[in-house]
Formats: C-alpha cells, structure tokens, sequence
C-alpha cells in the first residue's frame, strides 16, 4: 500500500487550515517573479553570484552530502530528512512500525520541525516520549529506515552543534516516559511490532485457502497453503521469546529457547497441578512471561558468575532456572489468563452487543492519544492463537472510519481553506486503506471538535460491528495492523465470508456517515475558514 500524494500541486502537506508555512528565502536571492539579468544580480566583494532560486519543496529539504550519491527516492528522502532531525549525531537510535520512523533523539531543540513536515513524503510527525516519529506510511517506512540506517553508519559521529539561543535537552526521558505504565506497554509493542508483517502474510493466505477450500477448488493446493499459513502461528512462541529478550536486555536466542519450550510437543507429559499441560498452553503470554524471566536470570547470573565460567554457567543456569519456572508456573497461569481473555471477548460482545461495539470503538483514538492502545496488542495476538481470529480489531477499527467521515465534512464545509483539503486530499487514500495518522495530526486533532466528532463516528460503526456479534456474526480478523479497506483479506467469522464481509462493510459505511454528519452540524462550530 502506498500513499497518494496530491497529482494537482507541490506543495507540501500543511500542518493547519491555514496552510502550508513556507520558509523565507535565504538573504541575497532573487525573488520568485523578478527580473534579475542572466546570472543574478553582482554581488559586492566580488563574490560569486548567487545560486538561481529553487522550488518551494527543494527549499524545504537541503542538499546533504548523500543526496549526490541518492539513486531511489527512499535514499533521497532519508538523506534529506537526516539533516532536518539534526545530523547523525543528534540520532542515539532508529525503528519503524507499520507506518512511522521512529528516532530517538538526543536534542529536541536541533531538529527543523516545520521544514520535517513540510517534506513532501512526509504525513505527519508524532511525537511520544522520547521518541520523535515521522509519519511515512506503510511500504514507505519500511524502505527509508535501512537508507537512514545506512547514512548513520557512513555518517562520522559527532557532537550535535547547539544552534544560538538554543539550550541542548538532556538525553534523558521526559516526565511522560518516565511513567513505568507508559514505558511498560511500550516495550510490550515492541515485542509484537516486528512480528504484524509475519501475521498479515500468512492471515491473508489463510483467508486465501479457507476461500478456496469453500469454494471446492485447487484440493491439491490446498493442504500445502494450511501448512504455510499455520506454520508461523504454530512457532509464534518462539518468535515472541526472541524479540522479549532482545527488547529487555537479554541474549536473544536464550529468550527463544525458553520460549520454545511452550509449543513443545513434549510438555503433554509434565502434570502441574493433577493436570497434564498442552503444547501452547499460555501461548503468547507465557512466552512473554518466560523469556522476560529468563533476562533477570542471564543479568543475574552476569553479575555474580566469574568471567571464566560464564559461557558455561550463564546459558544453563538461565534455561534451566527460567524452564522450569516456566513448566510448573507460567504456563498454567498463561493459560488460565489466556482462557479468560477470550471467554471474556466472546461474552463481551455476544452479550454487549451494540453497546459494547459503541463504547470501544468510540475510545479507541483516546486510547491511542495516550499511547494505551498498546496494551491490546498481546491480547490480539492470544486471540488469534486461540481463536483463530481476534473480533476486538474490526470494532477498533471503526475509528478510522470516524475519521474518514470527519474529514469528508470539514473538506464540503471549509472550501476557503485550501491548505486544509489539500491535506485531506492527499491523506484521504491512506485513510480508507487504515493510515489514519494523517487525517488525526494534519487535520482532526488540529481543529479540535472534528476528533471529537469522529470518535462518535467511531463509536456508530463499533456499534454496528457490536450488534452483528450480538447476532451471532461475529467479525473476526486473522491478523493485526491493518484496518479500514486493507482489512477486507483478513476478514474471517463463523456466520461465513459473506456476511462476516457484510458486517464489516455495514459498520465501515455507519462510521463514515456518523462521522460526516456530526462533523458537518456540530463539529465545525466556531472555526472559520481562512481567506484564501
């Protein structure tokens, strides 16, 4: 999936209804529409004249050093936006998720917010914590990273230089992150994060075979795209463990052997409790559980076992120790917690219905405000492996249709703002498609009461999504990441692909007319649409 761009103008994506904020042109240039002679006007001193005037989006984005050597887009968008987060040296550390590239900083004060936004890939800038993230938008994020990644490692490190008048900020956390909750949850998301392109690729060939199995066709096909398609999740422990330890401080494949030991085969013959256990029984969360254990047990051992002995002792003392907690501990306790999560989602929305639908999806772009929508991704991933499909994400995804909705309204009331639907023009695409970064930082949160109203949007097609559960056609999605129209492949319910489509089309089309309509009576009182 990628992101449209406006075909109609350069210009880059404003930040407010006013529109783009151009940077003044540097002393001594020539203005746009004048008349300088062949060459420019003669400097005194005898200088060299003047470089000829640049174009709007070139002004925005200096060259660099790597820009010369740029071949792809993606090269020349990093190497353009290094400079404006202030050089290799202000970078202590670089990721991405589906849609952002995320950075973190040693000096807020040096990065050239207003020209990072104006970058023409850019959709938005979001910043969290400590970690300052630019919206790049799926497929994007993912090439630009290894190019920026590439440019600190060629880059010599130094010293970030303090513009005058500016203060460097100390390289510590800010009082947000400083929160154990808020730091919690995201290093919980960092553990699952890398795993939602895995869990798309084989949802989508999972939906591809069922389709195909209903349909009678290709049997000899078939049973090899089940293996495909379930071999992952078979070995999603493992993976899970992996990442836990890496994120923690821990030796990786460590976490991913002590993780291993939940899908083993072998488990079915400990009993815990007068109870033998069950291969994947705690799932996601034991494997969670047991390779965090297994960190404090490798940093202990580091700590207390003399060097010599230390490649010997710290590996086994770390399996052994954190295996067998995990054996007659964690794994019974994973899975009764697992089992309640999703007796707890089943029951929630075959009893709640539409009012259950209502309230989570109207509080699910609150919760991603204040980064506590992190919390739901093990629950996604148990559902999923318990289930085969979790049926909280279509609800959730509701409030990208809000969104849409709202921005529909706010482009047929303001047409004097022409920053503002350029905007909306250009992030509508990435919007339908589940990216609703654009449309919350460039225009809803902005504005004020359009979030406000989208989240009623929201919370309409939540509803709606909430009373076909109650139905008995329950939506289920069998990956994570996705939403709006790129959800439509991963869809999967018990009621069949026909009305579990239809549920989720039914619920898309009530956010986007609950988000329009509120928007356009009640959420545009009191802004005034700038002259043009």
């Amino acid at each position: 999936m990628t992101t449209t761009e406006d075909p109609h103008s350069s210009d880059p994506t404003p930040d407010d209804a006013s529109g783009p904020q151009r940077p003044a042109p540097p002393a001594g240039s020539a203005p746009p529409n004048g008349s300088s002679p062949p060459g420019g006007p003669t400097p005194p001193d005898g200088l060299p004249p003047p470089a000829a005037p640049v174009p709007p989006t070139e002004a925005a984005t200096p060259a660099t050093p790597h820009q010369a050597t740029a071949t792809t887009p993606h090269q020349a968008t990093a190497a353009a936006l290094l400079p404006l987060v202030g050089g290799a040296a202000n970078v202590g550390a670089v990721a991405h998720c589906m849609t952002r590239l995320r950075l973190t900083l040693h000096n807020r004060a040096l990065v050239r917010d207003a020209e990072v936004r104006a970058h023409p890939a850019v959709l938005g800038v979001v910043e969290e914590g400590a970690a300052y993230q630019i919206v790049l938008g799926p497929g994007t994020v993912a090439r630009v990273t290894p190019e920026f990644q590439a440019l600190l490692a060629r880059s010599a490190a130094a010293p970030p230089q303090t513009p005058p008048g500016t203060q460097a900020a100390p390289a510590t956390d800010p009082p947000n992150e400083a929160r154990p909750v808020r730091r919690a949850l995201r290093r919980v998301a960092n553990v699952f994060v890398p795993l939602i392109p895995a869990l798309i690729g084989c949802g989508v060939i999972a939906g591809l075979n069922g389709l195909l199995v209903n349909l009678g066709a290709l049997p000899s096909l078939t049973p090899a795209l089940t293996v495909i398609a379930s071999g992952f999740m078979a070995l999603i422990a493992v993976f899970v463990g992996y990442n836990t330890a890496q994120e923690f401080g821990g030796t990786p494949v460590l976490g991913g052997a002590v993780a291993a030991i939940v899908v083993y085969a072998g488990v079915a013959e400990v009993e815990v409790f007068g109870q033998p256990l069950a291969p994947g029984q705690g799932g996601v969360l034991g494997a969670l559980a047991a390779a965090f254990l297994a960190t404090r047990v490798e940093k202990w051992c580091r700590h207390r076992v003399p060097e010599a002995l230390d490649v010997l002792v710290t590996p086994t003392l770390t399996v052994l120790v954190a295996g067998l907690v995990t054996v007659y501990g964690l794994m019974y306790a994973a899975g009764k917690v697992a089992a309640a999560i999703g007796t707890a989602t089943d029951g929630l929305l075959a009893q709640g219905g539409a009012a259950a639908g209502f309230v989570l999806g109207g509080l699910f772009l609150p919760l991603v405000m204040l980064g506590l929508h992190q919390a739901l991704i093990p629950l996604h991933a148990t559902l999923i492996e318990q289930q085969g499909y979790t049926a909280l994400l279509p609800v959730l995804a509701m409030a990208g249709a809000g969104q849409v909705g709202a921005a529909l309204a706010v482009y047929v009331r303001l047409r004097r703002a022409e920053g503002l639907r350029r905007t909306i023009r250009s992030a509508l695409p990435a919007g339908l498609l589940g990216v609703g970064e654009p449309l919350i930082y460039g225009v809803t949160l902005p504005l004020g009461r359009p979030f406000a109203t989208a989240c009623v949007g929201g919370a309409v097609g939540g509803g709606v999504i909430g009373l076909f559960g109650m139905w008995g056609d329950t939506v289920g999605s069998t990956a994570i990441g996705p939403s709006g129209w790129a959800l439509f492949p991963l869809l999967s319910g018990p009621g069949g692909a026909l009305a579990t489509v239809g549920a989720y089309a039914a619920g898309l089309l009530a956010g986007y007319a609950a988000g329009f309509v509120t928007t356009y009576f009640f959420g545009l009182r009191g802004v005034t649409a700038p002259a043009p």
